[in-house]
């Protein structure tokens, strides 16, 4: 079980610090039901979190994900599919950064964001989890990891709850501050949400491109065992 939380580590980092979740929770706390919304936010992002996982973990199992105690081809594949996605994009979007990080602009659904009743708040803390251009190939590979290692049931259960737990990090830090200091860290949230948005494009970017390299080198190796 060592190793497997040594390969899921990295993609459950970089699914904490990917920033426009992090600017959707601060948004969502600075709503007039902050605490409630900040709490459906973050419960929605874990069962997002759960569900692509749990899906993953499920349909491939440990005998179909597992041969002779080493990953199975198909696992070598889905990594370098995914790894070539990720790289790709990420080259994409470091050639389309701004040019000037004052220049950044947030995506318009977030302009809707106070207007947002609580299931929807717990839905859209879903989707950005389950459904997230990111997020979504990073669980995804998280789970054919967890499959491909022959784990007991439990053992990749609590593999899968590691990862879970690591890639909530980046929303349970404004969370924190929020229910602790509450109206009072406003403004240190907002210095937070500033960051994240001038350079969330850049932060993006180089995720993908490092985050598809490992996944295109364990594919590699994989097939080539």
């Amino acid at each position: 079980m060592g190793q497997v939380l040594g390969d899921i580590l990295g993609f459950a980092a970089a699914v904490a610090v990917s920033p426009l979740p992090i600017i959707a929770m601060i948004l969502v706390l600075a709503t007039p039901r902050g605490r409630l919304n900040g709490l459906l936010f973050a419960a929605g992002w874990v069962v997002g979190l759960c569900v692509v996982g749990g899906v993953v973990l499920a349909i491939a199992g440990p005998e179909g994900a597992s041969s002779g105690g080493r990953p199975a081809t198909w696992v070598g594949c889905l990594k370098l599919a995914l790894g070539s996605l990720l790289a790709l994009f990420g080259a994409r979007l470091w050639r389309r950064r701004p040019t000037d990080a004052s220049e950044a602009k947030l995506p318009k659904w977030m302009a809707t964001i106070d207007r947002l009743t609580p299931p929807k708040v717990f839905g859209l803390g879903l989707a950005l989890a389950a459904l997230n251009a990111k997020n979504a190939p990073l669980t995804i590979a998280a789970g054919a990891s967890i499959a491909a290692a022959g784990l007991p049931a439990g053992q990749q259960i609590a593999s899968l709850a590691v990862f879970v737990l690591i890639g909530t990090l980046g929303l349970l830090a404004p969370l924190g501050v929020f229910l602790v200091g509450g109206d009072r860290a406003r403004s240190t949230l907002g210095g937070w949400k500033d960051r994240a948005a001038r350079h969330n494009v850049a932060v993006m970017a180089v995720l993908f491109f490092v985050m598809g390299l490992k996944l295109l080198g364990d594919g590699i190796a994989v097939l080539t065992a």
